[in-house]
């Protein structure tokens, strides 16, 4: 690729997808929400990407997205879930699901059913292929810098990945992994879902990368790309067994195309099990900077319960229910670097941190979300907040006005406020609050963090105790 898309790569790209448009009109889908075409990391990375796509919408009329990395480590975990939950391991183990793809390798690490750990890197088997090109290097020497640069990285990967003492089950999701499957494994086009031995897919990977291209294409009937690349991708998986002591694979048939069509059948990927999955990795980087974990927890979950009373004025959907619940258990990791202005600190950890699932932007909204829930109101120079469009600007202003009251109702940092009851009387929001005799401190910091929901929501945030006939006071 050289960094930019050929045009003749970008006018074949063009007729298959005049193609694809073409048969789709015979069975009768035409409409956009009908289809979703999608690019990963060689399109997104590429220089004149917005050229491309561009030429593919003018051509064909298909709106195609390169997709965040985020995105596609959430859509390779759809995909795979319900093969992987019929493993003993899944809900009792390690399992490292990596697909190594031609610009880039996605890593998922799932411990005891849940992710605990999601990155991209930048090796991928079309970059790698690439990169040895650039080398004026005799044959036998290539396979050694190929091995290097895999290691180089490789090793970075171990380090980073909180795996526990006992050896991960790898998971390969890619094309070259199920072709090294069809090598492997007897009857392979009958599984769902096979096992093979590191040992075994290391031996292979090591016959492979010797093999030149062109007789990769003439022995096994690859297509020239995929012959091009399926050498340094097993490679790569080996690499990764030897660093983390695996013994075996995993490889299911299952793809991010599986993933897409799972997502697009359900019409909602801010699903109960999508948001559980971001909620625990959100408490783990939580964790990691010493947040005060039970303050962060009552305070997403009073979050909750604002966001749900106050939906007929937000009308916001479950996709800023769970922003802002992450946002809320996030609110105050900005004091791992300081108490002073800890907001701020806030807002730049959580631009750039990496959370499961959750694309760049999403990361932006909650990281506002949570740097508003103290001091200055959001203005329009505010770094972050300038980029936003309207529509997202209004909702950081009313996920951030729930968060503040939120905030002011645990100011004590006990979670003695749990129950709480809600009713409007003209201009004002009510907020009853069962089991607690007095709510002075509480009272106090909603006057002082009270005013952004006003200017909000036009109602003024009202805390009562509930008596013991049920009334209250103001």
């Amino acid at each position: 690729t050289k960094g930019r898309i050929q045009p003749a790569t970008i006018e074949e790209c063009v007729t298959i997808l005049r193609d694809y448009r073409r048969v789709m009109r015979e069975y009768g889908v035409t409409t956009p929400d009908q289809i979703r075409a999608v690019a990963t990391s060689s399109v997104r990375e590429a220089e004149n990407r917005d050229a491309f796509l561009d030429r593919v919408y003018t051509a064909t009329q298909i709106d195609l997205e390169a997709i965040e990395e985020p995105e596609v480590t959430r859509l390779t975990y759809v995909a795979v879930q319900d093969v992987l939950r019929e493993q003993p391991l899944f809900a009792t183990g390690q399992l490292l699901i990596v697909e190594v793809g031609g610009g880039s390798t996605e890593l998922l690490l799932v411990q005891q059913g849940n992710v605990t750990y999601s990155n991209t890197y930048g090796l991928g088997s079309l970059r790698m292929r690439e990169q040895l090109e650039t080398y004026r290097a005799p044959a036998d020497r290539l396979r050694q810098i190929l091995d290097q640069d895999i290691s180089r990285t490789v090793d970075d990967i171990r380090r980073n990945v909180p795996v526990e003492t006992a050896a991960p089950c790898i998971v390969a999701v890619s094309g070259d992994a199920r072709f090294a499957a069809a090598q492997l494994v007897p009857h392979w086009e009958s599984v769902d879902c096979a096992t093979v031995a590191a040992k075994h897919l290391a031996k292979l990977a090591d016959e492979i990368a010797v093999v030149p291209v062109d007789e990769l294409v003439r022995k096994f009937g690859l297509p020239y790309q995929e012959a091009e690349t399926v050498g340094p991708t097993l490679l790569i998986y080996n690499r990764l067994a030897q660093v983390f002591k695996a013994r075996k694979f995993l490889i299911p048939k299952s793809s991010l195309r599986d993933g897409l069509l799972r997502e697009m059948a359900a019409r909602e990927h801010w699903t109960k099990e999508f948001s559980e999955q971001v909620i625990r990795s959100a408490l783990t980087l939580a964790e990691r900077c010493r947040c005060d974990e039970a303050h962060a927890t009552h305070v997403a979950a009073l979050s909750l319960q604002l966001f749900r009373e106050l939906q007929p004025e937000h009308q916001l959907g479950k996709r800023f229910e769970l922003l802002l619940q992450v946002a809320a258990l996030l609110h105050e990791i900005g004091m791992f670097i300081s108490n002073r202005s800890y907001h701020k600190h806030t807002l730049y950890m959580v631009m750039h941190s990496d959370l499961f699932g959750l694309t760049k932007e999403d990361m932006l909204l909650i990281a506002l979300m949570a740097r508003y829930h103290r001091r200055a109101a959001p203005r329009p120079y505010h770094e972050g907040y300038v980029n936003l469009d309207r529509d997202d600007r209004i909702a950081v202003a009313k996920c951030a006005a729930i968060l503040r009251v939120a905030d002011a109702l645990d100011s004590s940092d006990k979670q003695i406020v749990r129950h709480l009851t809600f009713t409007r009387e003209p201009g004002q929001f009510i907020i009853t609050v069962a089991g607690v005799e007095d709510l002075t401190l509480e009272r106090l910091a909603l006057k002082q963090k009270g005013t952004m929901f006003e200017d909000v929501y036009g109602l003024r945030c009202v805390l009562r105790e509930a008596s013991a006939t049920g009334g209250g006071r103001g």
